[in-house]
């Protein structure tokens, strides 16, 4: 078996999450959550997509935790932000986490934005 040490650049890795909280790069955040390559930050959901334009050519794609369960997104949320250029995925948020730490020990450009279960 080969391991190799991850980088995680400037963005913070999802490190565990539980009922109402995340941790993230080692600080545990309460309520919805906005992490990506500007840092760490509370959100407001679906109601708060404007604090999310703020990752415009930052990054490729934004994985949307739905909380415990897949559930769809709202339209005009999506349309929103893909309109102004940022791919949208909504998973569950423990399958969205996954998939963010995964991506982005590749180096990707991409942030995650959850609410929590």
């Amino acid at each position: 078996m080969r391991l190799n040490e991850i980088s995680y650049t400037d963005a913070k890795p999802v490190e565990g999450y539980g009922p109402g909280f995340f941790r993230i790069g080692g600080e545990v955040i309460h309520g919805g959550v906005l992490t990506g390559p500007t840092g760490t930050f509370a959100w407001g959901g679906y109601n708060d997509p404007e604090t999310l334009l703020e990752l415009v050519g930052l990054v490729d794609v934004l994985f949307v935790g739905t909380g415990e369960d897949v559930a769809h997104i709202p339209t005009d949320f999506r349309d929103h932000l893909e309109g102004a250029g940022i791919g949208v995925e909504a998973m569950a948020s423990p399958a969205a986490a996954r998939t963010y730490n995964v991506l982005l020990s590749e180096g990707r450009r991409i942030a995650l934005a959850m609410i929590p279960i």
